[in-house]
């Protein structure tokens, strides 16, 4: 998800208060402020529809995306009572159902096959299931097998209706959390008025365009040694995020590495300890070869303030830059609800925390850059984020 203090609270967290209730308090938007571009990055954006450089250099095309978890857990995180925890999880339920990621998967691929990525970094790639009611797991841990959504799924088969074909090169597993819920809106139905369980499993994972020039090898994934923990009931809970990375090349590029992450959104020491991990000696973001590191990092240095720029500093102290535009902005949308009328508007992509960034500057460069998915389609935004897309020139 987006930089906690402009948005409502965050996936790996929302996933936790799913089966706890309550965890942490609501932040407030930030002040509201939007720029229009960081003065010191100097990019330009426009269309690429070309995609082979034919000056210096051969050029890779990449892509972030959030395909939002599909909910907001704010009345769980406030829920005082077990009875009131239950109801809030089967309105998360239902928000996730109104938040219809079948018709939203359609203009993410329509994003995807517009801008022709031949590497696209995922997160949130929520997974949905659900069980009958099991109030066993809050202590036992998740059970339910049950698919209702499984947005990796529904967005390949999107993708992959036509002759493009985009594959899978690594997922990483994140938190997998469970909780009963009251999806009926009926509380005599059951025990607190639970009908259901519902279980969200998150993950990001890496895509690659086949056909079109593209290797992959050296898939590789991990969770980060640092992360918030919680207590619930007394008991520490670990609230899981992590990486993914591929060694590619792209159409005479020579290979490079492509890491793709998700930062912690609550807490901003935890995120700079995340962000030095991918940074450290034997960090997925140190390499000898050109690194190309992407994804919602919850930090930037201008359109964010205080401890929340402190990852993003981590990442240019060890010679990261940025090699995508911030104009317009990408992040992100004020309302849970994505269908069109439900309160999201334009206005509220007043900040960045989605970045591709590179550690080779004198060998990676922006050719141009764009930002997709800033109006609704069919019916609904795409993702409570916008889309992030560089194409990359790689001077030998």
């Amino acid at each position: 998800m987006g930089y906690l203090p402009n948005r409502r609270s965050f996936v790996p967290v929302f996933a936790l208060l799913l089966i706890i209730g309550m965890l942490l308090p609501v932040a407030a938007y930030a002040n509201g402020k939007g720029k229009g571009h960081h003065g010191h990055h100097g990019h330009h954006h426009g269309h690429h529809g070309g995609h082979n450089d034919h000056g210096k250099g051969h050029v890779a095309n990449v892509m972030t995306r959030n395909l939002y978890l599909g909910a907001d857990l704010t009345p769980a995180i406030l829920a005082p009572t077990l009875p009131e925890f239950v109801a809030a999880n089967g309105q998360i339920l239902r928000e996730v159902t109104a938040n219809n990621f079948p018709v939203r998967a359609k203009g993410l691929a329509r994003e995807i096959l517009d801008a022709k990525p031949d590497l696209v970094g995922l997160q949130e790639v929520a997974l949905w299931r659900t069980a009958p009611v099991n109030f066993e797991v809050l202590t036992k841990g998740p059970s339910a097998t049950t698919v209702r959504y499984d947005y990796l799924a529904e967005l390949l088969a999107e993708l992959n209706k036509g002759p493009d074909r985009y594959e899978v090169v690594v997922v990483q597993n994140e938190f997998d959390l469970e909780a009963p819920g009251d999806e009926d809106g009926n509380p005599e139905t059951g025990p607190f008025g639970a009908d259901i369980n519902g279980r969200l499993t998150m993950r990001d994972v890496i895509l690659a365009r086949r056909g079109a020039g593209v290797d992959t090898k050296n898939p590789q994934s991990a969770n980060f040694a640092t992360n918030l923990v919680v207590p619930v009931a007394g008991v520490p809970v670990t609230v899981k995020r992590g990486w993914t990375a591929t060694d590619a090349r792209v159409r005479g590029t020579g290979w490079f590495r492509f890491v793709n992450t998700h930062l912690e959104a609550f807490q901003p020491l935890i995120r700079q300890a995340q962000a030095a991990e991918l940074v450290a000696p034997t960090g997925p973001a140190t390499s000898d070869l050109p690194v190309v590191l992407l994804g919602d990092l919850n930090s930037d240095d201008d359109t964010v303030e205080g401890a929340d720029r402190l990852a993003y500093e981590t990442l240019l102290a060890a010679g990261m830059v940025e090699r995508s535009t911030d104009d317009p902005l990408s992040c992100c949308l004020k309302s849970s609800l994505l269908a069109v009328g439900k309160g999201g508007s334009v206005s509220d992509f007043d900040h960045q925390v989605d970045h591709i960034m590179t550690r080779d500057p004198a060998v990676v460069t922006l050719k141009d850059s764009d930002v997709s998915g800033i109006q609704p389609v069919n019916g609904f935004w795409n993702s409570d984020h916008a889309g992030l897309f560089s194409a990359l020139r790689f001077d030998d």
